[in-house]
C-alpha cells in the first residue's frame, strides 16, 4: 500500500536533490528516507532515482511521476483543509522573513491587521536586508525581491511589475536642480547601498527599448536600505530604490521620482515557500493581503506620476 509519508519524502528529495536534505527537513535520518524510497520503488515497480556516492537525480520514470505525486499531495492537503473548522484554518505560528525597508514602511501595517483578523495566529517577523533562506533560516516563508530562477522552492507572485526608480527629496531638488538626463546622475551625490562588501554604484535605466548603465558616486553609503531611504528624505542625495519601498514617501510628498520617463531594473516581489505543502491557509491569506496592498500603492503612485 502506498504510504503518504513516502510520497512526501519523494517530493522533498526530488526538490532538494538529496536524501540527506530531505531527511533534515523532515526530522529523520537519511537511512529512513532511503528506505522509504526503496519501498516506493518496489510498490511502483520502477526506479525513481539514479543514485551514486556523489549525486542523486531523478530517472526518466521519476520525472514523469513527480507531477502526479505533487498533485496527490496537493489533493490530500486540500481535502484536509475542507475538514477543518473555519476558526481552525488560521492558527499556529507563522515565521516570516521580510526585506527591512519593505517590512517597516509598507507591510508592517498589513501584518498588524492580519493578526487582528486572525487572533489564533502567532506571527514572528524577521526584518533584514539579507535575503532569507527558507531552507536554512528559521523562517517558514519569505518575501523576496528578484526573479524566481530556482525551481527548488515555490514562488507566489506578489508584485511582478515592480521596478527600481530614482528618487530625491523636494529640498534636494530645490537646492541642486532636477537631473534632466541619466548622464547627469554621475554629477549628483548618490546614496549608495553596500551589501556583503559589494557597493551597488552602477544604476541601470531603460526607456523605449534603450538601456544605459550609469556609474554614480557619493559621500555617503550604507549597508542598511532603511538608512538610504532616510538619508534621501533628509535631502542628502539621490537614491535608486524599489518603487514599493518608497511608495508611501512619494504619496506623502517626502520624496519625488526624478527622470520618471526612465525606469530602473526589474524588482519583482514574490512570497517564497520551501514546498507547496507549506502553502497553508494562513500563507495563502497573507499572500492575498500583501498582494492587494502592493497593487493598491503601486496604482496610486502611477496615478500620481501621470
Amino acid at each position: 500500500m502506498l504510504r503518504l509519508e513516502d510520497l512526501t519524502l519523494f517530493v522533498r528529495a526530488a526538490a532538494s536533490g538529496s536524501f540527506s536534505e530531505a531527511a533534515r527537513e523532515a526530522g529523520l535520518q537519511p537511512a529512513q528516507v532511503s528506505s522509504a524510497m526503496k519501498r516506493l520503488e518496489v510498490h511502483l515497480n520502477v526506479r525513481l532515482f539514479a543514485r551514486s556516492t556523489r549525486s542523486l537525480r531523478l530517472t526518466p520514470e521519476g520525472e514523469s511521476w513527480l507531477p502526479y505525486a505533487e498533485q496527490m499531495l496537493e489533493a490530500m492537503r486540500a481535502g484536509l483543509q475542507k475538514l477543518q473548522a473555519p476558526d481552525e484554518e488560521v492558527g499556529g505560528t507563522l515565521r516570516i522573513g521580510v526585506p527591512s525597508d519593505l517590512g517597516r514602511n509598507l507591510l508592517l501595517g498589513v501584518f498588524q491587521d492580519f493578526c487582528r483578523q486572525y487572533p489564533a495566529l502567532r506571527m514572528q517577523m524577521f526584518f533584514s536586508d539579507r535575503s532569507a533562506d527558507v531552507f536554512k533560516d528559521p523562517v517558514d516563508v519569505a518575501f523576496r525581491y528578484g526573479s524566481n530562477s530556482d525551481a527548488s522552492f515555490v514562488a507566489l507572485p506578489v508584485a511582478p511589475d515592480n521596478r527600481r526608480i530614482l528618487v530625491a527629496s523636494p529640498v534636494w531638488i530645490e537646492r541642486h536642480g532636477e537631473p534632466l538626463s541619466p548622464e547627469a546622475l554621475s554629477r549628483c551625490n548618490a546614496l549608495t547601498y553596500l551589501l556583503r562588501g559589494r557597493l551597488y554604484d552602477r544604476w541601470t535605466l531603460q526607456r523605449e527599448g534603450s538601456q544605459c548603465e550609469i556609474k554614480v558616486t557619493g559621500n555617503i553609503m550604507s549597508d542598511d536600505a532603511e538608512v538610504i531611504r532616510r538619508l534621501a528624505i533628509a535631502g542628502e542625495g539621490v537614491a535608486y530604490k524599489s518603487r514599493l519601498d518608497v511608495s508611501d514617501d512619494i504619496l506623502a510628498g517626502r520624496l519625488r521620482q526624478i527622470l520618471p520617463e526612465w525606469s530602473g531594473e526589474n524588482a519583482p516581489l514574490n512570497l517564497i515557500c520551501p514546498h507547496r505543502q507549506q502553502v497553508t491557509p494562513a500563507v495563502r491569506l497573507l499572500h492575498e493581503a500583501v498582494k492587494a496592498k502592493c497593487a493598491e500603492v503601486l496604482k496610486r503612485v502611477r496615478q500620481r506620476a501621470e
